[in-house]
């Protein structure tokens, strides 16, 4: 058994400049570090294939499972190139056209080449995360006329958001369909699609990726206001969500943000869809060794609501202390999970007319009997994992431990809140299968002689059948 920390609550990692290197991956690792997150907004295809190399060679070094996300950029609206030291001053006219120039203090240019279509008079233009606030004032064939209400430096390459106006711009672009087959031929296990605005924007996606015979996952970034109306629907089409504030910080009200972020949790576990938890969690470690009392108390609530993971972007993508806000998160996340009983023991009744209703009662009626049990583990068996999403989404106190032959998988799995894959590909009796789960768990200092354990499986064993049998055991 390795000494890597053993949170139910994951950690998703971007990488960047300062965590790129393979002795710092290690190190990320070792902290406690569940899934890396590739960001391709920034790097080179050989930059990411570097690190996707390093943590493939780390997971056979130190025996672990972390995944990797590869987020794409999706339609970001941006600045382009500024001047030097341009300073946007309230009240002044602006200008935001889509010809190409370098921008100064009276105009400049933007990626986005249907601006003039999309937007109109009164309408919100915020840059830069909201800290730039505009109001348009004229829309001309080739360019916009804007009235700066709240000013301040604006740099190259910063964000345009426009939270009143419908932006038509296609979810994929092409710059997403190249980094998408990078990602494919790469065998990533999780594909985040940016800017989600409903749910046909995953099925595109989904084809795109069922096309090419992989079977990776699909993460929802909610960051637009069309994706909150719509959560349902995308909830029922994704894999995983995530609630990405920063942007969807600035598209809506900003005090709107913490109870869209419960409602999506809640709706989240109900669904067994994994919910990340992302933006800002320790953005002042980005320059400080320590994180503030706010960002602990944020990392807390984000565990108290039953988040499965939470993401960290800057603070180990380019801060000065990538390994110590990792074991910073971790002390927080263990902390709460150590003290507080109201995360576990979701248990959701299975909805009647679902196909798979018997097979979803029998993972719920395993769940409980960890509680009454007291269970120090409760284990399963997959080949494509839905017993590890149904199972996780229960909330057991209980480690789940989920046992498979599909290699690619068990790191897939290190995602969802409180699972560790184990890799197992014997095929023998029921008793044999459980007999050697008991002595896996003991080997690796998962359970000890007295502790009890529930088992789940499919019977017979050989047939690979959907979870039917649940067993209680006292570890010998």
């Amino acid at each position: 058994m390795n000494n890597i920390p053993f949170n139910k609550t994951k950690i998703v990692a971007t990488i960047g400049p300062a965590s790129g290197s393979k002795e710092v991956l290690k190190n990320l690792i070792n902290a406690g570090t569940d899934v890396f997150r590739l960001n391709f907004s920034h790097g080179s295809y050989d930059d990411h294939a570097k690190v996707i190399a390093n943590i493939r060679e780390l997971n056979d070094e130190l025996d672990t499972n972390v995944c990797m996300l590869l987020d794409l950029q999706g339609p970001k609206i941006r600045v382009n190139m500024m001047e030097d030291n341009v300073i946007l001053k309230s009240g002044n006219e602006f200008i935001i056209t889509i010809d190409e120039m370098k921008g100064n203090e009276k105009m400049a240019s933007t990626s986005f080449k249907t601006i003039t279509n999309d937007v109109k008079v009164g309408d919100t233009v915020l840059i830069d995360d909201g800290k730039l606030e505009l109001v348009i004032t004229e829309v001309r064939e080739r360019e916009v006329v804007t009235k700066v209400i709240y000013g301040g430096p604006l740099k190259s390459r910063k964000g345009i958001n426009l939270p009143d106006s419908s932006v038509t711009a296609p979810c994929l672009t092409e710059k997403d369909l190249k980094d998408l087959q990078f990602g494919i031929q790469n065998d990533v296990q999780w594909i985040a699609l940016s800017f989600v605005r409903a749910a046909s924007d995953i099925v595109e996606l989904r084809n795109i990726i069922t096309a090419s015979g992989k079977d990776i996952r699909i993460v929802a970034k909610i960051e637009k206001p069309e994706a909150v109306r719509n959560i349902d629907d995308i909830i029922d089409v994704t894999d995983a969500i995530m609630v990405a504030r920063g942007d969807l910080g600035v598209e809506i009200m900003l005090e709107e943000v913490p109870m869209v972020q419960k409602s999506i949790v809640m709706k989240c576990k109900a669904k067994a869809k994994p919910v990340i938890i992302a933006t800002q969690m320790m953005e002042s470690m980005i320059e400080n060794p320590r994180p503030t009392r706010a960002e602990t108390g944020d990392v807390a609530n984000a565990v108290l609501d039953g988040a499965d993971a939470l993401m960290l972007s800057g603070e180990t993508a380019v801060g000065a202390y990538p390994v110590e806000v990792i074991k910073s998160m971790v002390n927080t996340i263990a902390s709460v999970e150590r003290k507080s009983e109201r995360i576990y023991f979701n248990h959701y009744l299975p909805d009647e007319n679902s196909s798979l209703y018997l097979n979803d009662t029998v993972i719920l009626s395993a769940c409980r009997m960890a509680k009454a049990a007291h269970a120090k583990a409760i284990t399963g068996m997959t080949q494509k994992g839905y017993t590890a999403f149904r199972m996780s989404s229960h909330r057991p106190k209980g480690h789940i431990f989920i046992f498979s032959d599909n290699r690619p998988f068990l790191s897939t799995m290190n995602l969802i809140w409180g699972v560790r894959g184990v890799y197992y590909n014997s095929e023998t009796t029921t008793d044999d299968t459980i007999d050697d789960i008991e002595r896996i768990l003991k080997e690796r200092g998962y359970v000890k002689p007295g502790d009890t354990f529930i088992s789940t499986a499919s019977m017979p064993i050989h047939e690979r059948g959907r979870t039917n049998m649940i067993k209680i055991n006292v570890v010998k």
